[in-house]
């Protein structure tokens, strides 16, 4: 029996610890779909300095936590984003901010589908099991619903398994190019100097390090079920950013010393899904290719889980709010997972999926590469949004924390996320491969994406001041409830 919207607006308090909102942030970050399938064209494109960005890029998020973490105190609901703009920038702004999480979070999505489409059916191809890639991507679509249907602990539970078999191998490989003194040039420090990562190609390099790092936000959406979320959500933020900084930081390092800082480049257009595997292989072995192509299939799999249940709780809060159908708020009686937002999201991506397949939309090219770089763009513009929220919250908000914490981190986080959002805006024809006025438009669909929100909301204001004025406040009240 399903429990209505109005008996049970809340989901399960108390259901996770730092270490599943950890697992559910990695596991976002796709540790080894993100090196093996979105370094190699940084490095393709001459920019040996990828190690480097990452930990630019790292030290950037771990900036904009220090703000972030300090307003989670004051803000735990499944609204993520949303709720941050809102209480910072009002209302209109925060449904702006909910509508481009929405889009941003879709399109990775999709373009995640499409990737794992064509490597499994590149990986079963031998064992002459031929089918379209977009039947795999289905499979794997009805899978990450039913997870997602489940208890959010049995997802944070999965979610471990898949990111600790990922780090193992792609670790084990760092070490074993440490340990055999690297490849023709030695080990040296190549990738890390300044003037590797700011060479040509920065821009192309930054979206794909940024990619990284989506999903960052999982750590607020999940602290309505998580147990002490003040402390958890601290810890938990600042625990994932250094995962994923010092972790991809190393394996891209240690594969830039496998090849030699003078043979990246041209070791990554040879071929660009060869590049890990052949390094990997020469290190460990011929076994580790069987491994990694299975936990390839597994990282994106993992990632896709992660994606879709952060998802389900921007629909879940939408809902609940009012925003949306009202039905996307109902919680599982048993599983108090947000399961009516779990299959319309479902829905909607197998139609937007089956709808590129009928356009004979190329899977790699198309699909993955174009809807990988809009989020990471969107991404961006996000966080901007909440760099600004920050300052604006604290700013009219009694508080005791450092007023470097709480303006200064923010604004230079803002600031820095600003240039790069310039950047890869600039170099998004390089990135995707195409020329396509469509891809060139995607900053503008940003722009368009987010100023739909601020009408949405400034139209609930004029026709429904009582849906208006609940807006963000329906986490409060279901907890008070309960």
């Amino acid at each position: 029996m399903e429990t209505s919207p109005v008996a049970k607006r809340s989901l399960a308090s108390n259901s996770i610890g730092v270490a599943h909102i950890v697992f559910f942030v990695v596991a976002a970050a796709a540790p080894m779909a993100a090196v093996v399938g979105a370094t190699p064209p940084a490095f393709a494109f001459g920019n040996i300095g990828v190690p480097g960005a990452f930990l630019l890029v790292g030290l950037l998020y771990l900036i904009f936590s220090a703000g972030f973490t300090a307003m989670a105190r004051n803000v735990s609901s499944a609204g993520g984003f949303y709720t941050y703009i809102s209480r910072g920038l009002g209302r209109p702004l925060g449904v702006g901010g909910a509508f481009l999480a929405i889009a941003t979070y879709f399109t990775v999505q999709i373009g995640i589908y499409a990737s794992l489409g064509v490597f499994t059916h590149a990986a079963l191809a031998p064992l002459s099991v031929e089918l379209p890639w977009w039947v795999w991507s289905l499979l794997v679509l009805l899978a990450v619903s039913w997870c997602g249907q489940r208890h959010i602990v049995f997802s944070g539970r999965l979610l471990g398994f898949c990111m600790i078999a990922e780090l193992l191998i792609l670790s084990l490989f760092a070490a074993g190019v440490i340990f055999h003194g690297g490849g023709p040039e030695g080990l040296t420090m190549a990738g890390l100097k300044p003037t590797d990562i700011f060479s040509p190609g920065i821009g192309v390099t930054l979206v794909f390090v940024v990619s990284a790092f989506i999903g960052f936000e999982a750590t607020v959406i999940f602290g309505e079920e998580a147990s002490n979320p003040d402390r958890a959500i601290p810890r938990a933020t600042i625990a994932a950013v250094t995962i994923i900084t010092l972790f991809y930081a190393l394996v891209s390092w240690a594969v830039v010393q496998y090849y030699g800082a003078s043979n990246v480049a041209s070791k990554a257009n040879e071929s660009l899904e060869a590049f890990y595997f052949s390094a990997i292989a020469g290190t460990l072995g011929e076994w580790s290719i069987v491994a990694m192509n299975l936990l390839l299939l597994t990282s994106f799999f993992a990632c896709l889980l992660s994606f879709h249940n952060t998802l389900n709780r921007y629909f879940f809060a939408l809902g609940r709010d009012g925003l949306l159908w009202t039905g996307l708020s109902r919680i599982h009686n048993t599983n108090a997972s947000p399961h009516i937002a779990g299959r319309v999201q479902a829905v909607l991506v197998a139609a937007i999926l089956i709808g590129f397949t009928m356009a004979n939309a190329d899977p790699y090219a198309v699909v993955f590469s174009w809807m990988v770089a809009f989020a990471g763009i969107g991404i961006l513009a996000i966080q901007i949004l909440v760099s600004i929220s920050i300052i604006a919250y604290f700013g009219r908000t009694p508080h005791d924390h450092s007023a470097l914490r709480v303006y200064v981190a923010p604004a230079v986080a803002g600031l820095a996320l600003l240039a790069a959002f310039i950047q890869v805006s600039r170099n998004l024809p390089l990135l995707t491969g195409s020329e396509s006025v469509i891809v060139t438009m995607f900053p503008i669909f940003v722009l368009v994406i987010a100023a739909a929100g601020v009408a949405t909301a400034l139209r609930i204001r004029r026709t429904n001041p009582a849906l208006y004025d609940r807006l963000d406040t329906t986490f409060a009240a279901a907890t008070a409830e309960a």
